[in-house]
């Protein structure tokens, strides 16, 4: 062993405890390791630093904000709610829906983002149609990871394997190379759960916490018809049913009177007053529909940018603050308090856990627990948060969707990213760049919530941790682990060789992450390959396979972890599912692999 591979071992050993104990943010380590690996010579700078020019950095970041623009034009949660309406009030039913359809949006988006999508939709499902919980979640998190096995660009350890496989001169894998083997686990994942999930899933109920934690879904608040609106004119139906999945109707003022049932055909007229319930997202949005806007912001926005010397555009936003149990403010009506002139904030919203408002905002008497949203300045929003009769003071969680219409366009433009990609019109990296940056242009999110979806953990880590493979390769130390491992094996059949790399990889993946894993891995595989005489790729993606889809416990994933407390499961509960799966999925792989990539 030579001197530098000494160091190497001394910088990968350091790396290892500091992933393994997370004394320090992994982010950070990555920094660390670039750092060392130029200080001691093992790498040149530029070297050192390329993990952040890297294809597999380029497509991370182009992902995210890929996946930021399916979200916050609302197809993702679109998509979704099909996928609980479809699922009908049996498991069985529920299960050959929901993994499916979990895959598939996996496979071109980030699985946390699908799951986290999903968490609540199949809550909701659980409580109306009597499903048990555990029965549900479980099964989703499993579909969200396998289904990142069905292309390249769906799991950063599939770039990292690709960019492996690229440096070594080995075969190019496109995004859909690995689809076949990935459609395969996906298929055993979701007959698995089907066939033995009535015995191996808990019976138990979900946790009853979580059904409050996602009932602050609906805020009251009041719409007004702007001049020259497009919406006037338009009867009443019509209206309700083209924003029917936005907000609900529920009382109609004209002239301070409320107009008497039935709407049905009534036109709507500019400056008429609309009554509505509308999630966190669309409260959000509401100022900037067409034609339609928060009426405590039309009525009051000029006198609140009077009074700061500013103007709303810039510096103006959206809180939420709930009212103490012993508040001054309870049994008041809005009104009357007088948030303008007290704080310069403008109320725009109300939530309540219980009971249904149908007066105007202004007259609705406050009550201990309410939740008030407020429109106005940062200043504002400082002086309310020191007065005792609120609760706590946090951002408003909604954020603004784009424009209807802009959920099918950002489809499009997903679809044509992938498009291009697979049939090599452009680059890999090139054409998921391009489609990231017509996201923004064209308007489905705005630069900062492309920021904003943009994991920056992830992304640092990935492009820190890079530079330790090609160090490891450099250094020869990959090879000498090969040289000592490929002896060992030498006798063994090419199944058997990549089942025990799946193997490695899902048991180092349950202490490290799944890019972590592979960046470590994937080196020695490759230097396996050639004495005996396997394809570099079939050892590469068995590595990067085994680190994506090994469920042995509930740490391995963060969607695991995601659905842990909601679903009430025990870590107990994911070894005795996971396990099997774990060993079923790596036999696949090992059979398969060779197929797909031949020595």
């Amino acid at each position: 062993m030579d001197p530098q591979q000494i160091v190497f071992l001394l910088i990968l050993g350091s790396a290892l405890v500091l992933l393994v104990s997370e004394w320090i943010r992994l982010d950070l380590t990555a920094m660390l390791i670039v750092i060392a690996l130029a200080a001691s010579g093992l790498l040149s700078p530029t070297e050192a630093l390329s993990g952040f020019s890297s294809e597999p950095a380029i497509l991370l970041v182009s992902m995210f904000v890929l996946s930021g623009g399916l979200n916050h034009t609302g197809l993702a949660g679109r998509l979704g709610g099909w996928i609980g309406r479809l699922s009908g009030d049996r498991v069985w039913r529920a299960v050959l829906v929901i993994m499916p359809s979990v895959a598939l949006m996996a496979a071109f988006s980030h699985h946390l983002m699908v799951s986290a999508l999903m968490l609540p939709v199949l809550l909701t499902l659980s409580r109306s149609h009597k499903l048990p919980a555990p029965r549900l979640l479980m099964p989703m998190a499993l579909a969200a990871s396998l289904g990142t096995t069905v292309t390249v660009i769906a799991a950063p350890a599939f770039l990292v394997a690709r960019d492996q496989l690229e440096r070594a001169g080995a075969a190019t894998l496109g995004i859909f190379s690995i689809a076949p083997l990935g459609i395969a686990l996906c298929l055993i994942g979701t007959l698995y759960v089907l066939v033995c999930g009535r015995w191996l899933l808990p019976q138990r109920e979900g946790a009853k916490a979580e059904e409050d934690r996602f009932q602050l879904n609906r805020y009251f608040t009041e719409l007004l018809v702007l001049e020259q609106s497009a919406q006037a004119g338009k009867a009443m139906t019509a209206f309700c049913k083209e924003h029917s999945e936005r907000f609900t109707v529920v009382d109609w003022l004209r002239d301070g009177r409320s107009l008497a049932r039935p709407w049905a055909d009534k036109p709507l007229a500019s400056g008429d007053l609309l009554l509505v319930h509308a999630a966190p997202d669309e409260l959000a949005a509401l100022d900037r529909e067409q034609g339609l806007a928060l009426h405590a912001v039309v009525q009051y926005g000029d006198e609140l940018a009077e009074e700061d010397g500013r103007t709303a555009q810039r510096n103006e936003r959206l809180v939420q603050a709930v009212i103490a149990p012993d508040s001054e403010f309870a049994g008041r009506s809005i009104s009357e308090i007088d948030f303008l002139g007290r704080y310069g904030l403008v109320v725009v919203g109300l939530w309540r856990k219980h009971g249904f408002m149908y007066r105007e905002l202004s007259k609705l008497e406050l009550r201990p627990g309410d939740v008030v949203v407020m429109w106005g300045g940062q200043d504002a929003a400082q002086r309310l948060a020191d007065h005792g009769s609120f609760l706590l003071l946090l951002p408003f969680e909604g954020r603004a969707r784009a424009k209807p219409g802009k959920a099918w366009l950002a489809a499009l433009i997903m679809g044509a990213s992938v498009a291009s990609a697979a049939t090599e019109l452009l680059p890999v990296s090139i054409a998921f760049l391009a489609g990231a940056s017509t996201m923004v242009l064209s308007g489905c999110l705005s630069l900062k919530q492309a920021y904003e979806s943009i994991e920056a953990r992830l992304f640092v880590f990935i492009a820190g941790a890079i530079p330790l493979g090609l160090a490891m390769q450099r250094s020869g130390t990959a090879n000498l682990f090969a040289d000592w491992l490929s002896p060992l094996v030498a006798h063994w059949e090419v199944t058997w060789v990549l089942l025990a790399l799946f193997a490695a990889a899902a048991l180092l993946t349950q202490i490290l992450s799944d890019t972590a894993t592979t960046i470590l891995l994937a080196p020695i595989a490759i230097g396996m390959s050639d004495p005996l005489d396997i394809s570099a790729a079939a050892t590469v993606i068995s590595v990067a396979m085994g680190s994506v889809a090994a469920f042995i416990t509930p740490i391995g994933h963060h969607g695991n972890l995601l659905v842990y407390e909601p679903g009430n499961y025990r870590f107990v509960d994911f070894v005795r599912v996971g396990t099997p799966l774990t060993v079923m999925l790596g036999i696949a792989v090992a059979c398969i692999a060779p197929l797909l990539w031949p020595a």
